[in-house]
């Protein structure tokens, strides 16, 4: 197995296959050591409960901001000005405690957390390289990318000596970018929203800012005023900084719009003002996605396979849901119990729920691009007409962005409706939106997260495979045991409390998989339990 780069895409695939005991090779241009650009900010709620499974949530959860550092999103007038109104999220010293606000109180074990790609990435990384079976190969290129019906063929160049090896791989996937040298490889062609905003972006230095502030600190802050509009996050809560600054319709490129002006500006400071440039992250907002994500034993992931509008964090988290979907499909085939037809799943899957969910990013985006454009010339005013102007402005930033920054719906409410390895039993997914979503046990959907009667998370419970949640011990399941078995399917019933049930929807049996997807649900076992066992692992007919 071969993955072509090792940002948190790439490395959380390899740590999943190594888990599922699959020997991976991942290669990467940077130096070991090397730094990530400080782009993702966000761990979805859904990669932390990845990141528990494997092992490194709290690790993730202890790293980022000082514990008592608002996780906070503040509007202000300037970064130094007036606030306008506040979405309040617990810094991470709260997370489990904390139990008002927008994004408390979820229906998971592991909420979502806020920390840099800076931070996350070598956690992800040290934890790789200790695994046995991974093999990282740094300062290297992944070129002239050969795909087969049973293996690849690339071309590996030292980017220190300028040697170039061949190496042939069972299954190559890419990881590597938006630029991807695999997605090219394999004929897939970006299509979309190109160009929906720009961004010129600027990772600084600044000690003094913090101390700045009028209002308490917050992990984002924008910037609401007729002359800029920007975004302000704290990347270590003590002198870094991420400042995006949004570019207007009709201005020029990045670099011919004044960037330390427009910082200044944005955080509400004057000439005197001392700051450190560490670098410049400008980019733009495009919503594309591949038009397929697979050619024959080539897969694509993450940015390489769908370039996100960079809003509700996602882009990363939608990249490690593609990688956990595709591990387990391709861990099933190698691990001997799934035939090389459940790979099949993994496009079926994975592209409708990616331009689905593109879209919710892409239409808050389209509504926020619009809310920047009508700020009122008031707003700075210290009247009367001032108060109303930020009290409204206020209002509508919170409506809009709570959605995003509190986000639900994209974490828990998304589901796969048109998959060959889910039983469907004709019942209709609940709709969601980016803030909020209903949980379910229509096959397709999110295996419903509950507390056990121990106190423990049912996640934590089921096993690393496919797991028969059954909630009435009557119920003999023995028959779809012993058709798993036959099948060499790996297959754990666990017995739930009937106190419960209720979040179930009255299922007595729930089949998870193991990307924690209903696979399948009723109240005794089918008639054909072999058929069932055959449909989930991947055999395109019923038989055997």
């Amino acid at each position: 197995m071969l993955i072509s780069g090792a940002g948190p895409v790439g490395l959380t695939l390899a740590i999943d296959l190594a888990w599922r005991g699959i020997d991976v090779t991942v290669v990467e241009t940077r130096a070991r050591a090397a730094p990530p650009e400080p782009k993702c900010n966000h761990v979805a709620a859904r990669t932390m409960e990845i990141f528990r499974r494997l092992g490194l949530a709290e690790k993730v959860r202890n790293a980022g901001l000082p514990a008592d550092y608002p996780h906070d999103i503040a509007y202000r007038t300037t970064f130094t000005g007036q606030e306008l109104t506040r979405i309040p999220i617990p810094c991470r010293r709260d997370r489990f405690t904390m139990k008002d606000g927008p994004d408390c109180n979820w229906p998971t074990p592991e909420p979502p957390h806020r920390i840099n790609q800076i931070f996350l990435e070598p956690i992800l990384f040290e934890h790789a390289a200790a695994q046995p079976r991974i093999r990282i190969i740094n300062r290297t290129s992944v070129e002239d990318v050969v795909v087969e019906d049973t293996s690849a063929s690339v071309a590996l160049r030292d980017l220190e000596t300028g040697t170039v090896r061949h190496l042939s791989c069972r299954y190559l996937i890419g990881c590597d970018g938006a630029r991807s040298v695999v997605r090219r490889a394999i004929g897939a062609e970006l299509a979309g929203d190109a160009v929906v905003q720009r961004v010129q972006s600027t990772y600084i230095r600044a000690p003094d800012l913090l101390g700045r502030q009028h209002h308490e600190p917050a992990w984002g802050t924008g910037a609401i005023n007729p002359r800029r509009a920007g975004m302000v996050y704290a990347i270590d809560g003590r002198e870094r900084w991420l400042v995006h600054n949004y570019m207007k319709p009709g201005e020029g490129d990045f670099d011919s719009v004044d960037r330390d002006a427009c910082i200044r500006t944005i955080l509400g400071v004057g000439a005197d003002f001392k700051y450190e440039i560490i670098s410049r992250e400008d980019w733009y907002g495009r919503r594309l996605i591949a038009d397929k994500f697979r050619d024959r034993c080539a897969f694509i992931a993450g940015d390489a396979a769908h370039i996100w509008v960079p809003y509700a964090g996602y882009g990363m988290n939608a990249g490690i849901a593609d990688a956990m979907n595709l591990s387990w499909l391709l861990a099933a085939h190698l691990n001997g119990w799934a035939p090389s037809g459940i790979l099949d799943a993994y496009e079926a899957e994975r592209w409708p729920i990616t331009s689905q969910v593109s879209r919710f990013a892409m239409s808050h985006a389209e509504a926020e691009i619009r809310r920047r454009g009508a700020v009122p010339d008031e707003i700075e005013d210290a009247g009367s007409s001032g108060e109303i102007a930020r009290r409204e402005v206020g209002r509508l930033a919170y409506e809009i962005n709570v959605q995003q920054y509190a986000c639900a719906g994209l974490n828990f409410g998304t589901y796969y409706d048109r998959s060959p390895i889910i039983a469907y039993d004709g019942s209709e997914h609940p709709a969601y939106t980016m803030s909020s979503y209903t949980p379910s046990t229509v096959p397709g959907c999110r295996t419903p997260h509950l507390w056990c009667e121990d106190g423990n998370s049912l996640y934590d419970a089921m096993g690393p495979e496919f797991t028969l949640l059954r909630f009435e011990p009557a119920v003999d399941v023995a028959a779809l045991e012993l058709a798993a078995r036959h099948r060499g399917v790996p297959l754990k019933v666990l017995d739930i409390e009937r106190s419960n049930t209720a979040i179930f929807h009255g299922s007595g049996l729930v089949l998870s998989r193991p990307d924690q997807h209903v696979a399948w649900r009723g109240d005794s076992v089918p008639a054909d339990p072999l058929a069932l066992i055959d449909r989930v692992r991947g055999v395109a007919s019923q038989g055997s």
